[in-house]
């Protein structure tokens, strides 16, 4: 399961382990006399404390404090009660107010302090992003690479996502007429699902009690990003065109974005419509739905790297096209997309945009490292009107690895950049005054999933998930071979898609039966 907690075997509490309590409970002596700041001997004192509290090593607590937190000796019973206990807290009832939930406001004065119901809904949805890379096919090997691993009815059973409320009820797939290399994966089979196309989301809907909870049908669409942003950086840096209708309209966004927004070709199976055309008539159908029913109805649209440009065109679109929807993004880790103008029109519309970013992460940084939002200080006879210039959109959320113990502060490019890394950041983040939360909950073994985040000391493996022995099963003949996957689980066929899909299973079997004469 995607989201299921690693857990870990503590060391038992014996003798041996005495010194090294006794080390920590000084730590925390030094660390509750002396609260950490700037000092880098901090980031020790730091990590002994909440490396004790992982661990569940029994301290000693030092004399003349009053920290009761370590007076208690620790026991079996505490340590299965604590592995036994959720890794959330209980959702709170939100309807009172989803609307500054949802950005009405902005989000003013719920950042810094990070209001704690919001916190728990950038969370949802940043998991709903999660999600489209947990379930997407990135084996070469596999005739299915580039597709869902899962149908939409079973993706949130099987990624351990279904307490979150929300029902897939349409998949999106998108294609590219610009070169861009391996986001788009390719199989290295001759037969294979698609030539040309990929998935690249999902759109869902709140069911009845999380619409009850939150206050409101929610219509979400979580956009799918790259593996790793230097594959699509250089691919990224072409000219803004525009926007719009209109020659002479102002709004421009990056190209290589908007190709795979809009890209299609009569020629494909599932690409004879745009990503745009059929997230934009998966989105009406349910407007319409639940509009004529008389319940409100909001539109949140979220993705990670990639798919944080998608939301945005996304938005952009449903905005100008669906009159009164309130219509919110929240990205994580996303690059600018527009210039000024772009950012000016999604303003107007009404779309409330929250922006998570990690001040690490060079993602959120391009394209414009240099030409961006920050010429605007300039006087407008000096630059002109900026047509040309990438300018980020609405409110940011800023974290920094730093504030966390249970992270490497080394460089990593990669690890700065998952998803999970914002995930586990933002479970942890109070404010910028405020050191990382103590109380999170939030499973620190998730970090690693796809990359080397977390400090050694945690013994949780790097790049962990990943499909029992790399997707191999053993036959009837006791061979290792790729499993046929189950048919509800074969992308959904297109016109003819269902012969070409039983083509491709008997041409397994007969590989496998092949193999099998060779042997004997």
């Amino acid at each position: 399961m995607a989201t299921s907690s690693m857990l870990y075997n503590p060391p038992p509490i014996t003798r041996s382990n005495k010194k090294r309590s006794l080390s920590i409970a000084r730590a925390q002596k030094e660390a509750v006399l002396y609260p950490p700041h700037t000092s880098s001997s901090t980031q020790a004192i730091r990590l002994a404390a909440s490396l004790s509290n992982l661990l569940h090593l029994h301290v000693e607590a030092p004399p003349g404090t009053e920290d009761l937190r370590f007076s208690k000796r620790v026991t079996s019973h505490d340590i299965e009660e604590k592995y036994s206990a959720p890794m959330k807290s209980p959702k709170e009832v939100i309807s009172s107010k989803w609307r500054e939930m949802h950005g009405s406001s902005d989000w003013k004065d719920l950042l810094d302090p990070l209001h704690p119901w919001l916190r728990r809904e950038i969370i949802k949805y940043g998991e709903l992003a999660q999600a489209t890379y947990d379930a997407f096919d990135f084996d070469s090997f596999s005739e299915y690479c580039g597709s869902c691993r899962y149908n939409k009815h079973k993706l949130f059973d099987e990624l351990g996502l279904k307490q979150n409320g929300y029902k897939v009820t349409e998949y999106i797939y998108a294609m590219s007429h610009m070169e861009i290399p391996r986001w788009l994966e390719r199989s290295r089979l001759v037969d294979t699902w698609s030539k040309d196309s990929n998935w690249i989301g999902y759109v869902a809907c709140s069911d009845d009690e999380e619409t009850c909870r939150i206050g409101r049908r929610d219509i979400l669409v979580a956009w799918r990003g790259t593996v790793a942003p230097s594959e699509w950086y250089e691919d990224f840096q072409r000219k803004l065109e525009p926007i719009g209708h209109g020659d002479d309209h102002h709004a421009r966004v990056e190209h290589g974005f908007l190709s795979i927004y809009t890209s299609k070709s009569k020629s494909t199976r599932y690409n004879k419509s745009s990503a745009s055309e059929q997230v934009m008539s998966e989105i009406r159908k349910l407007v319409n739905l639940y509009r004529d029913r008389g319940e409100e109805v909001s539109l949140t649209i979220t993705g990670h790297s990639l798919g944080g440009a998608l939301a945005l065109l996304n938005a952009h679109e449903a905005s100008s096209t669906i009159p009164n929807l309130p219509v919110s993004v929240i990205s994580f880790g996303a690059p600018r997309v527009g210039n000024g103008a772009f950012r000016d029109e999604l303003h107007q519309k009404g779309v409330k945009t929250l922006r998570v970013v990690v001040k690490q992460d060079m993602v959120p940084k391009m394209p414009g490292l240099v030409f961006n939002e920050g010429l605007e200080r300039f006087d407008e006879h000096i630059t002109g009107a900026l047509e040309w210039v990438y300018t980020h959109v609405g409110a940011e959320l800023k974290l920094d690895v730093q504030s966390s113990p249970y992270l490497k502060h080394g460089l990593n490019f990669l690890g700065f950049h998952m998803t999970e890394t914002y995930l586990h950041l933002v479970d942890g983040f109070l404010s910028t005054r405020s050191n990382f939360r103590v109380d999170a909950k939030r499973d620190v073994a998730l970090v690693n999933k796809a990359c080397d985040m977390l400090v050694d000391e945690l013994r949780v493996p790097h790049s962990w998930y990943q499909l029992g022995n790399k997707g191999l099963v053993c036959n009837e003949y006791g061979r290792w071979v790729k499993p046929r996957r189950d048919p509800e689980d074969i992308p959904s066929p297109i016109e003819g898609a269902q012969k070409h899909n039983l083509n491709i299973e008997e041409a397994q079997k007969g590989r496998e039966r092949l193999v099998h004469l060779q042997s004997l």
